[in-house]
């Protein structure tokens, strides 16, 4: 599975390719330069400072755009009071249901970022409990894993390339999967024994430490500012041409029918739409930033042991904003040869803790009576991925599970590509949605 690149020379997957002008490179599967010691060849002409400077001066306001749209979901979805948002996630989402939208929002918008959020805004709202969020988050975590999976089946057209590729793609699925068969009934268990379930309990009490108290005014001038930017959304934007308005989502004859409040519903709206917006300007800038260099750094620190892989792999995330960008990068490299799965793994685990950070910042945002429970819920987001890694990686056997099951499933999907494509559609689309909306069919 390991396997060293140009095993033999009858082997259809040559792992890194000699270049033919003798300079002493040789090629990897994603197209970078590496020596013929392993190491990646020194990159171009490095940017500007003045450009460098330019990009992070990017990134921090993109980052107050985001915490802006934050607070215009959250402000937009109160508003809605026992609207749509009521409806649809508050009533009726067991924890199964919860899971399942979870992983079904998080494969849809690629990024477990944009859905952290949200279910942050949501509990930030008063729409959606701390305990019915917690299924959404792990689900969440499940959803995230679909990118770099699809990215593996790049090396399809080769052999050993691909099942060393999927290996390291799916070691992230079968963590994930195996994190939340364990701590998920873990939470239902406990919840039913004492009220409130490990995660929830924990993450409270760290949250009631970080949060101000009730009684206790603090004007900060941050918060401010995110005030100010949702006030001139709301106030300047919207409001203008939405005072008095109402729409109504059904046959106002019926009592079915919804009637929603136009600045509160396009708030929301803006707020979503902000949220997507600069997530994803943000990851192009830091692109920019740091992309470049990622291979190398990887590459570089990978041989240092499992603890360090993870701090790798954690401080990549928070500097690109997506753990999808992490663990695709790994594919490549795992393909050509250049990393072991068992060098793959860790970093993997680290980019889980790293996305964090986003939902960590959103509850940042967020002022008021719901502010403890915003920070409680992002911080059961880190403290499941924690958990997750103190009972499927800190023990030497445990770690054996998901590492076998991904080497395990490559194997197979590699004697039928076929395969590798139904795995995807069906875990991350397919049984999701089928559970999900038959479910809703049957119970409502």
């Amino acid at each position: 599975m390991s396997g060293e690149p140009g095993d033999s020379p009858n082997s259809d997957e040559p792992g890194p390719r000699a270049n033919p002008t003798g300079d002493g490179l040789q090629t990897s599967a994603s197209g970078r330069q590496i020596l013929d010691s392993g190491g990646f060849s020194p990159p171009g002409p490095t940017k500007s400072s003045g450009r460098v400077f330019l990009n992070l001066v990017s990134v921090v306001c993109l980052l107050y755009v985001f915490l802006v749209g934050i607070n215009c979901l959250s402000g937009g979805i109160k508003g809605l009071g026992g609207g749509v948002m009521d409806e649809w996630l508050s009533q009726g989402l067991n924890p199964m249901l919860g899971l399942l939208v979870g992983i079904l929002a998080t494969t849809l918008v690629q990024s477990s970022s944009v859905t952290t959020s949200l279910i942050v805004g949501f509990v930030a709202s008063g729409q959606v409990e701390v305990a019915d969020a917690i299924p959404m988050i792990m689900g969440a975590n499940i959803g995230t894993t679909v990118t770099n999976t699809i990215a593996s089946l790049a090396h399809a057209k080769r052999s050993g390339e691909f099942e060393r590729a999927f290996a390291a793609a799916t070691c992230h699925d079968f963590f994930n999967f195996l994190a939340v068969v364990t701590l998920l009934p873990a939470e239902l268990i406990t919840q039913k024994l004492f009220g409130k379930g490990f995660l929830e309990m924990g993450s409270h009490w760290l949250a009631s430490q970080i949060t101000a108290g009730s009684g206790t005014k603090v004007k900060s001038p941050i918060k401010g500012a995110f005030k100010a930017g949702k006030g001139f959304v709301e106030h300047t934007l919207i409001e203008p041409f939405t005072a008095g308005y109402d729409l109504v989502i059904g046959n106002p004859a019926l009592e079915t029918s919804v009637r929603l409040n136009a600045t509160s519903t396009l708030l929301a709206v803006a707020g979503l739409l902000i949220i997507f917006g600069s997530l994803s300007l943000i990851v192009k800038v830091m692109r920019k930033l740091v992309m470049s260099r990622l291979e190398n750094y990887v590459n570089r620190f990978l041989g240092s042991g499992g603890p360090v892989g993870i701090i790798v792999g954690m401080v990549l995330t928070v500097m690109v904003q997506s753990s999808s960008i992490t663990t695709s990068v790994l594919v490549p490299l795992a393909g050509a040869g250049l990393v072991t799965l068992v060098q793959v793994f860790p970093i993997t685990l680290g980019a889980n803790i790293g996305t964090t950070i986003t939902a960590l910042l959103a509850s940042a945002a967020v002022t008021g009576d719901k502010a403890l429970a915003a920070r409680q819920i992002a911080l059961v987001h880190l403290g499941f991925n924690l958990c997750g890694i103190a009972i499927w990686y800190v023990p030497p056997f445990m770690r054996r599970a998901p590492l076998g099951l991904a080497t395990g499933l490559a194997k197979f999907a590699s004697k039928s590509r076929g395969w590798a494509v139904f795995y995807v559609v069906l875990v991350f689309y397919g049984l999701p949605a089928g559970i999900f909306f038959l479910s809703k069919a049957i119970f409502g």
